[in-house]
């Protein structure tokens, strides 16, 4: 299952960047981990998202907990579980696999 990790900062940018190097230390672990996909900002700089992957709810949730933004209670973390059933001929039938591929126009 995929799912939707939307930060909403609730802290200054300046406090954020004095734990933006745990955060990135984090994310690289579940990277590594193979859980996470893409990752980035929003712009304006006011949030930002993951797009993760894991076999539960559960899974995602202890993974955010440990987040350091969420530790330092810096972030609203809202996480959506999705499912998409269609992709782009040119997403990897690894991420979707129960996705069709949709008709190019």
């Amino acid at each position: 299952m995929l799912y939707l990790i939307l930060f909403n900062y609730t802290a200054p940018l300046e406090t954020l960047d004095r734990v933006l190097p745990a955060h990135r230390a984090h994310l690289d672990a579940h990277y590594a981990s193979g859980h996470f996909l893409m990752s980035g900002p929003f712009f304006p700089r006011e949030g930002g998202g993951i797009l993760a992957r894991a076999e539960s709810r559960e899974e995602i949730d202890a993974i955010v907990e440990r987040d350091p933004f969420v530790i330092e209670n810096l972030v609203q973390a809202r996480v959506i579980a999705w499912g998409p059933n269609r992709r782009s001929a040119d997403t990897p039938q690894a991420w979707l696999p129960d996705a069709v591929v949709a008709a190019s126009t």
